[in-house]
């Protein structure tokens, strides 16, 4: 099933409306025709019946969610993933000749994501079937055409130690124009000059010497925009053995560095433990190696942000032939130097404990205390829903997503939908108007408004107790949505730090030798116009952890909510 608010896309903004497909990276345009269906559907509200049918499906009525996203394509014939969505339904239902006809009509409208398509087990029942491969092979020809116009094939070559001076240039004019043309955040680069950006960066990327330092040299100019969902992606094998990483987290708690969590057995027989402060990294102060070496290829939109980047995610990631070497203070206050290995993201990701996106408990005094670690899929409120009825026993629920880094906005509101009496707001967005015309005849750039939606409150689970949200700095993106609009809805405080400060909607393309890159082309904010974006939402009451309760094991901030409920 295509989700409509798949990857980083943090809300549907009446998606039919605009023709805006979230999903895929090709948009079409509304004629007038199609915007005059489009109305017509709107008024019954479209992501009411977006809703109805995703419930249609979850309870497994397939003829009635085939029938709704029917309804909602022929309304919006130039969005591709409703056609889609409605092949799904039939597919499930058993309908495999109506099945391949919406597939058609979902290629025919832009869809055109074949790994998506290959993999999606909705679909399953049509893969036996002879027409599949032909159909994959017009999707591909289809995605292959429209390709060229934005993001040519011609831009995947093979990964070479160092690319030709051919390739660096095109890819840094790659990047360089995909900013200047769809970067939403058009003050920055008037303030940048961002063609003289490119002319400061062109002499640096012909004298590169290998494909490490040709991507070093665009992590470092696509830093200077300042936005966490503008980024530059080496190659993967970059980051195999140049970006590799430790079997160690680590968090800066008032200033000062501690390890939280170690994920190899020799590292803890040597002393290195959770609790242990680090000092200095290769003979340099901690501070000075993480403003020289790691915060200029940060791209981060806030100081807490950045800081959330130089001392948790990127803190000691480099070259897996090189052992950075630690000077420690371990809890009992005295210092030694332990050296590290860095291995594959991979082997870090095995070694070190994950958070599952939803866990939820009941603390002491009837206060429930939920988890949302990751809005990456439903996981997250399908969970939640599943243990509603629990849950809601308790006199106030607790929303932690301090640890939760985003993903799709839509799970994290189904999850609002639950304390909400009515309908509620989310943020406001906009993205560049750019018309090739207007600007010949000297007409300054305007900013395209998208219709402010509501989500549904869920009459069937409602919770009327007290509720509070955690958040902190790793509180980003989707998740930063879902605690604006648990601030517009006035229903409790939040408590703990600013946010990360950074949301909207990026576009990927390719660059040279297997690497990417993303540009954030939407702005988000209150529906007033007040920022959060470069920001952070700012919480009601700021509590921020300590150093005692870190040593003692305690939640300060969890802590403090907990108060604030009881009080």
């Amino acid at each position: 099933m295509r989700m409509f608010r798949k990857n980083l896309t943090k809300k549907v903004i009446s998606s039919a409306i605009c023709g805006l497909l979230y999903a895929t990276p090709f948009i079409a345009a509304c004629s007038h025709a199609q915007q005059a269906n489009t109305a017509a559907i709107s008024k019954l509200d479209l992501a009411r019946l977006e809703k109805e049918a995703q419930m249609a499906l979850e309870k497994k009525e397939f003829a009635n969610a085939a029938e709704l996203f029917q309804r909602i394509a022929n309304a919006a014939p130039e969005v591709g993933s409703y056609a889609y969505n409605a092949a799904c339904a039939h597919a499930l239902k058993g309908n495999v000749d109506l099945a391949f006809t919406w597939l058609q009509r979902a290629i025919d409208a832009g869809f055109v994501d074949v790994k998506h398509s290959q993999q999606d087990g909705d679909l399953q029942s049509l893969r036996q079937d002879p027409r599949w491969g032909g159909l994959m092979l017009s999707m591909q020809k289809r995605a292959e055409f429209l390709g060229r116009l934005w993001n040519s094939s011609v831009w995947k070559t093979a990964y070479k130690a160092n690319l030709s001076v051919d390739e660096k240039v095109a890819g840094l004019s790659k990047f360089w124009s995909e900013v200047k043309y769809n970067f939403v955040y058009t003050n920055t680069l008037r303030e940048l000059d961002w063609d003289a950006v490119y002319q400061r960066y062109l002499p640096k990327v012909r004298a590169s010497k290998s494909t490490l330092e040709y991507y070093k040299l665009l992590m470092e100019m696509c830093a200077l925009l300042k936005d966490g969902h503008t980024n530059v992606y080496a190659p993967d094998e970059l980051y195999e053995s140049d970006f590799a990483v430790t079997k160690i987290r680590t968090r800066l708690i008032e200033g000062r560095v501690f390890i939280t969590e170690v994920g190899d057995q020799q590292l803890i027989k040597q002393g290195l433990v959770a609790g242990t402060e680090i000092l200095e990294v290769n003979h340099r102060d901690v501070h000075d190696y993480a403003r020289n070496d790691l915060a200029p290829y940060a791209s981060a939109s806030t100081p807490q942000d950045l800081e959330t980047r130089m001392y948790s995610y990127e803190f000691l990631k480099g070259s897996a032939k090189e052992k950075p070497l630690l000077e420690v203070r371990d809890t009992q206050g005295k210092r030694h130097q332990i050296k590290i290995d860095r291995v594959s993201f991979k082997e870090r990701n095995k070694a070190l404990s994950g958070l599952p996106a939803f866990s939820w408990r009941m603390l002491p005094n009837n206060i429930a205390h939920v988890a949302l670690n990751s809005f990456d899929d439903d996981t997250a409120a399908v969970a939640y829903l599943k243990a509603f009825s629990e849950i809601s026993k308790a006199k106030a629920i607790i929303f932690d997503v301090r640890e939760n880094g985003g993903g799709d906005g839509g799970v994290g509101f189904k999850i609002l939908s639950t304390i909400a009496k009515q309908d509620f707001a989310t943020s406001a967005a906009a993205t560049r108007d750019y018309k090739p015309s207007l600007r010949a005849w000297g007409n300054p750039e305007s900013l395209h408004h998208f219709p402010q939606s509501l989500e549904a409150a869920d009459p069937q689970h409602q919770f009327a107790g007290k509720v509070v949200v955690l958040t902190s700095a790793r509180t980003y993106s989707a998740a930063e949505d879902f605690s604006l609009a648990f601030d517009l809805m006035q229903r409790g405080k939040i408590i703990g730090e600013a946010t990360g400060g950074s949301t909207g909607q990026p576009l990927f393309f390719d660059l040279p030798g297997g690497g990417m890159a993303r540009v954030c082309t939407k702005l988000d904010s209150y529906p007033d116009g007040k920022a959060f974006v470069g920001v952070g939402i700012q919480p009601h009451h700021l509590v921020r952890p300590t150093i005692a309760d870190f040593h003692a094991g305690q939640d300060t901030v969890l802590l403090a909510a907990i108060k604030n409920i009881n009080e």
